[in-house]
């Protein structure tokens, strides 16, 4: 079963829920009428109540809320909440990584905050929250003054956008710096607990200091690379908790010496606003919600055999200007797509209301790969036009 709620229902994601009939409850009136076939909540909660292991898939974090208030009586209140809180998650795995430094501190505390008893640079981010929404890194005395007023900034505009659930800016997690290169992936537990990757792909920063979400990228070399690292690890992690029949998108990073730190796991979703698994499937023609929803397990052999060597990236075109989405009037999508031997799929989002232009998913050859990286360090000024006053 599937819940849609905003931000973002992709075509992918609908024809998917079309193809395999899949029972869907719209939790956030974010269908049009007459678009598919919708069910109602006693259905879904009578279908937990007759079947302890069915499924539930959702697009976004909004529809935490209904399942909290509709499936208490499930173990999916407890899952969510050990990865949604990254405080309960840090004390999740504390056993598998007894040396990470971490603290809680309260939104309203953090001029009491001591620096000198933290390791410098640290990472500091709301306790529950998404996307890069209050993500910092500290690198000192002076960058702490900046960071304290930025977060206060971020979340007095993001409690108007956002349920609580989603942000919720009383409490943020202090941690130290993870090395290495970042990873994100999609993967679900099957009814006996056993941990499926549903693909691998590589987060890219402009910089040290950038902790945007600009770029994504899949690979037939970076599954191939990646996956059995992967899979060990989300089946050390499902077994903290006895997860199962449950999905997650993972953040990780690898260092130099190949060993894995987790950042974050998001539950009941793969990444957010149907990113991830449609790039999976433009990579591998793979489906990670049918996947989940029908418990079936890829096989990896066969799609790796398949595959294209090109490279598939998603782009996150985050409002990087310095100029308030407010006062800009038009952005240049034909220009963009201009800069792209293959792209894919552009969605354009209401930057006005959520800060982001669009999304755009590409194929880019090897030796073209310089398209990616000129767009990572792009502040996007060149494609947008101001309002005039």
């Amino acid at each position: 079963m599937i819940l849609l709620d905003k931000p973002y229902v992709s075509k992918f994601l609908k024809e998917t829920i079309e193809k395999y009939n899949f029972p869907t409850l719209d939790t956030g009136n974010v269908i049009e009428k007459g678009e598919l076939s919708l069910i109602g909540s006693e259905q879904i909660v009578q279908h937990f109540r007759d079947n302890t292991n069915s499924r539930i898939y959702t697009n976004s974090e909004n529809s935490i809320n209904w399942v909290l208030n509709h499936l208490s009586f499930t173990k999916l209140p407890e899952y969510i909440n050990v990865f949604k809180n990254k405080i309960e998650f840090r004390k999740l795995i504390q056993g598998m990584y007894p040396d990470f430094y971490y603290k809680e501190v309260l939104l309203k505390d953090l001029d009491e905050v001591k620096l000198d008893e933290l390791p410098m640079p640290f990472i500091i981010k709301p306790a529950v929250g998404f996307l890069s929404l209050g993500v910092h890194k500290v690198v000192d005395e002076n960058d702490w003054l900046r960071v304290k007023q930025l977060i206060r900034e971020e979340f007095t505009d993001a409690q108007a956008l956002f349920p609580i659930e989603v942000v919720n800016a009383s409490s943020f997690l202090i941690e130290e710096v993870i090395a290495g290169e970042e990873f994100a992936f999609d993967a679900y537990f099957d009814e006996n607990g056993e941990a499926v990757v549903l693909g691998v792909l590589k987060h890219l920063f402009a910089s040290e200091k950038d902790v945007s979400d600009r770029v994504y990228y899949t690979s037939k070399e970076l599954i191939k690379a990646y996956l059995p690292q992967f899979k060990q690890f989300v089946q050390d992690l499902g077994e903290q908790v006895e997860l199962k029949n449950f999905p997650v998108h993972i953040e990780v990073r690898v260092d130099e010496a190949g060993k894995l730190v987790p950042i974050e796991v998001n539950p009941m979703r793969f990444g957010g606003w149907c990113t991830t698994a449609d790039l999976t499937h433009l990579a591998t023609k793979l489906n990670p919600y049918h996947c989940f929803l029908s418990n079936i397990k890829p096989d990896w052999d066969q799609i790796l055999n398949e595959m294209d060597d090109e490279i598939y990236s998603l782009i996150i075109l985050d409002n990087s200007t310095k100029i308030p989405s407010s006062q800009i009037s038009h952005f240049d999508y034909e220009k963009l797509l201009n800069r792209f031997c293959n792209p894919l799929e552009l969605r354009k989002i209401d930057y006005k209301l959520y800060s982001i232009f669009g999304m755009l998913f590409t194929k880019t050859p090897r030796d073209e790969f310089h398209e990616i990286e000129e767009i990572l360090v792009s502040d996007l000024c060149d494609l947008v036009i101001e309002e005039s006053h």
